[in-house]
């Protein structure tokens, strides 16, 4: 019998489970991302049902065998995350990319911190796309798809800035001729592909050019599963 006790953890998604229980997806540090169930939460006079919502800091405690936990007890760890607007969508899309693409049990205690840091970074008025962008980068190199590092010296001597680089995938990028840096076009600009690099988003150019190639990385990744959060996005 597996058991922890008050492990820092974010709810990603919890939904109605027999009569009043729910089935938790949680995202810990130490653990990475599993599920719980939530006995008794849709009770009325549940406390843990208010505390059992996606953006606030928890401190939980779970026990069980295999694959599914048994939750016997949650506690607030600071503040709830107050997002808002496109704000508020953007962090749903957090939770069912690390949802999707988090295998069970996989720690990354890095990208745990980089989650927390990415949500208080959302908590404005308006949605700045380089958080975005910079959550989905470090989110790609936890998973060894990390192309452009901001580590990688000898990859960046590599790039010319006014040379245009095709993305091909299992290769990287190859030079070419080609100027077509279309929306859904798989050639970028050296310029661009330094900035993404140096994660230094200055201009609206390198920030397409980083949601372009980022969704090139992530769709096969995705497979066929819709992020429903990219729905709110374009009804919004």
């Amino acid at each position: 019998m597996k058991r922890v006790l008050l492990e820092p953890a974010y709810v990603l998604h919890r939904r109605p489970y027999r009569e009043s229980s729910f089935l938790v997806e949680l995202f810990s540090s130490e653990h990475g991302r599993f599920t719980v169930i939530a006995k008794g939460v849709r009770k009325a006079r549940s406390y843990s049902q208010g505390l059992l919502q996606p953006f606030v800091p928890l401190l939980v405690s779970w026990s069980g065998k295999g694959e599914l936990m048994m939750l016997n007890e949650v506690e607030p760890n600071g503040e709830g995350k107050r997002l808002q607007g496109e704000c508020l969508f953007a962090g749903f899309y957090l939770n069912e990319l690390l949802m999707y693409l988090l295998q069970k049990w996989d720690a990354h205690p890095g990208l745990y911190t980089v989650y927390e840091n990415t949500l208080t970074a959302l908590q404005t008025p308006s949605l700045e796309q380089r958080v975005l962008r910079l959550f989905e980068k470090r989110l790609l190199e936890e998973l060894g798809y990390g192309l452009l590092l901001k580590a990688d010296a000898a990859l960046q001597q590599q790039i010319v800035p006014e040379q245009y680089y095709r993305f091909v995938p299992e290769q990287g990028f190859v030079v070419t001729d080609s100027q077509d840096t279309s929306q859904s076009g798989v050639v970028f600009l050296g310029k661009s592909l330094l900035a993404i690099a140096k994660e230094e988003w200055q201009d609206e150019e390198s920030l397409r050019d980083a949601k372009r190639l980022i969704r090139l990385l992530l769709t096969p990744l995705l497979g066929s599963r819709l992020l429903h959060s990219r729905r709110l996005f374009v009804k919004e």
